[in-house]
């Protein structure tokens, strides 16, 4: 069993993935609050540079006055950029393709703590070592949440030893790990790790709500995250998908609903704090 927690005390947040604009977090909230479900944090896909200014300000907003971290993902990424490999093989979509790319990636944190976000989610090694560089040598804020994504999947030990060295605060698993690999991980570094309990068609599709008491016994601290199996692919989302979106994390909360159902159920000493709607200091300052 894990005796890490996270500085409130939880072995356990509730995360809300695919949250891509301020009228989607707004829902999430909104759904949240209904069902008494404590989301923690919610991340975005579509990247920093599919927002506006006025969009970024409101999400950091929302997410100070509710407690809530907000996490941005970095582009320009692999699997939208100029080049074909993406096209045939998955692993190279979240790459920073050359130094254009990661001073492309660099300009985007730049941009979104400018505007009150203090969470980022990075998907190229490269990347994620430039950061940490800066928010060592105080170029970037030194509360700044570098968030592996899961296109950069950690599988082991050694891999999670190495993403914390590069500056990695929370690190995202990949989606079939058992939990007792989880552990392993667990063992290795002391970042949250971030564990898909139902894992996005394109990641896997697994649904592992029976799992999650044995993820939280082995792995604490850890992001719950609710993607959805059957759902489409929203990236990169806008106007046109907006309705949609909002569908979607409404349907997120509900799944969180649910797992926390069976935890209660299965294993009621780890629901601890389950009902405590007071906002945790998660260092996030107001815009």
């Amino acid at each position: 069993m894990s005796d890490q927690r996270f500085a409130d005390g939880l072995r356990y947040r509730i995360e809300i993935p695919s949250v891509e604009g301020p009228r989607v977090l707004e829902a999430v909230l909104d759904e949240a609050g209904r069902r008494s479900v404590p989301v923690r944090r919610v991340s975005q896909g579509s990247g920093v540079m599919m927002l506006t200014d006025a969009e970024i300000g409101e999400l950091a907003r929302l997410g100070a006055h509710a407690g809530v971290e907000v996490s941005l993902f970095l582009g320009p990424r692999g699997a939208w950029d100029t080049g074909g490999q993406s096209l045939v093989t998955s692993a190279a979509g979240g790459g920073a393709r050359g130094r254009a790319g990661i001073y492309a990636s660099v300009a985007e944190v730049r941009r979104g703590v400018s505007l009150g976000i203090r969470s980022f989610l990075v998907a190229d090694l490269g990347v994620l070592q430039e950061l940490g560089d800066l928010r060592r040598a105080g170029d970037l804020p030194s509360s700044l949440v570098l968030k592996t994504s899961v296109l950069l999947p950690c599988a082991n030990p050694g891999s999670a030893r190495v993403l914390e060295s590069l500056g990695a605060t929370t690190i995202n698993v990949a989606t079939d790990l058992s939990p007792a690999e989880l552990g392993e991980l667990r063992d290795a570094c002391s970042a949250p790790l971030d564990v898909y309990v139902e894992v996005p068609d394109d990641q896997g599709g697994f649904v592992r709500y029976y799992e999650v008491p044995e993820i939280v016994r082995l792995a604490a601290p850890v992001y719950v995250k609710l993607g959805l199996r059957n759902a489409p692919n929203i990236y990169p989302s806008g106007l046109h998908l907006e309705d949609l979106a909002v569908k979607l994390g409404r349907e997120r909360v509900r799944r969180a609903e649910l797992v926390l159902r069976l935890l209660e159920e299965r294993a009621p000493v780890l629901v601890e704090g389950r009902g405590d709607d007071r906002p945790p200091d998660l260092g996030i300052p107001e815009p």
